[in-house]
């Protein structure tokens, strides 16, 4: 007669043993997720645009209103304002020098990576696969700290856009002139409102603008700091 096997019993964890816990949550992408939710319904929900609009004019619009007599100049103003804020937000948080020299290491690695699948040199890329995930990590260093400082950002961009769409919407009148077209309508749409084009003219060659001075002061700031003398 065969001999019946008894089945493996599991052995019951002792007092003093600690069971694995669940790996912590991620508050950073959890925040992120929850301000880009309340993006989308400020967004598509105009009640809720409107009403997150109304409650930031009460400081805006004493400040850059102009008594709805130069909205223009509103919306340049409210641009440079946002632009000058998102950026400086992202200047303290960004390491630029370290940016830099990623950018350089995944550079250099892509090259030597390229010439040697042309070269069939079989040896250096199967060395240069090891490294790969090693340099996959600093070229996504920049991403990480950008998505980190989305959250931020979007504080400041969500209420001055919900802002300027009642401030917009709220004007006796929405026609300006243009040098082709001297009776054109902030609130007409071409894809977009064309509001939205009037603020991107200063707000993208601006923000470049402010952005590259700021990376120049602190590579500038970086090589004084090598070059002074050791005490």
């Amino acid at each position: 007669m065969a001999e019946k096997v008894a089945a493996p019993v599991k052995a019951a964890p002792s007092k003093g043993a600690t069971t694995p816990s669940a790996p912590p949550m991620n508050w950073s992408n959890f925040l992120t997720i929850f301000i880009f939710g309340i993006a989308l319904i400020v967004l598509f929900d105009q009640g809720t645009r409107e009403a997150l609009g109304t409650a930031v004019g009460y400081a805006l619009m004493p400040l850059i209103g102009f008594n709805n007599q130069w909205p223009i100049l509103t919306l340049l103003i409210c641009g440079l304002i946002m632009t000058s804020l998102t950026i400086l937000v992202r200047h303290f948080f960004t390491d630029y020098v370290k940016q830099a020299e990623n950018q350089k290491i995944v550079g250099a690695f892509n090259k030597e990576l390229r010439d040697a699948r042309k070269n069939n040199n079989t040896f250096k890329m199967k060395k240069l696969l090891e490294m790969q995930p090693q340099i996959m990590t600093k070229s996504l260093d920049q991403t990480k700290t950008q998505f980190k400082l989305l959250p931020a950002t979007m504080l400041v961009v969500i209420p001055i856009f919900a802002w300027l769409s009642v401030f917009v919407n709220d004007l006796p009148s929405t026609v300006f002139s243009t040098p082709w077209n001297f009776n054109a309508e902030l609130t007409a749409v071409y894809i977009f409102p064309v509001w939205i084009f009037v603020y991107t003219t200063v707000t993208i060659p601006f923000g470049q603008i402010l952005a590259r001075m700021l990376r120049y002061y602190s590579f500038k700031k970086r090589l004084d700091k090598l070059a002074a003398p050791v005490v």
